[in-house]
């Protein structure tokens, strides 16, 4: 995902447990969170007193989040860009409640497109608003931690701080050990 940057786009970083996590908003909402392992150069901009503010909100609400205080991001305004179909995905990986896990091929079912799983799949790596649109909380129908943006040790720990993830929810191996 490549953010553009514009003069109403306002920026920020916050620190949280898995890191220095940078987020932008327009004036219409948040547009961006990137993880630090995302090498996209995100230059400070203040923007404008809206895109701020969309800002705070979302700050806001991470905080809370990060402190076990929050569970949904329903405060926090969005204005993602993306594709129909991206926007149909994302709207439904925000429906993931708080410390459950999906499959692609559920999501997939959930927009009524069940052929579509590879398609939800590339669309949930394009999301530009992880964690607060949960795409942390797809996994593959296995079991398993599949690709994730911010790398697979952050989508464990995040899983694991969500209650998600735990050993024995982990999926067995053939030979009956635990992955």
């Amino acid at each position: 995902m490549k953010i553009r940057m514009t003069d109403d786009l306002a920026t920020t970083r916050l620190e949280t447990p898995i890191g220095a996590l940078r987020l932008a908003a327009s004036q219409e909402g948040l547009v961006a969170v990137l993880f630090p392992v995302n090498p996209q150069e995100l230059p400070a901009a203040q923007g404008n007193a809206r895109a701020r503010a969309h800002l705070t909100e979302a700050c806001t609400a991470l905080e809370k989040y990060f402190a076990g205080q929050g569970t949904t991001f329903e405060e926090v305004k969005l204005a993602a860009s993306g594709t129909e179909f991206q926007l149909q995905v994302w709207q439904a990986l925000s429906r993931i409640p708080f410390g459950e896990t999906v499959s692609y091929a559920s999501i997939a079912r959930r927009i009524g497109r069940p052929k579509a799983v590879r398609a939800v799949g590339l669309a949930n790596g394009q999301n530009p608003l992880p964690i607060i649109v949960p795409c942390h909380r797809v996994i593959g129908s296995n079991g398993s931690l599949t690709g994730f943006g911010g790398g697979i040790p952050t989508k464990k720990w995040l899983l694991e701080f969500e209650g998600a993830l735990t050993p024995e929810l982990l999926p067995v191996r053939a030979s009956g050990g635990r992955r």
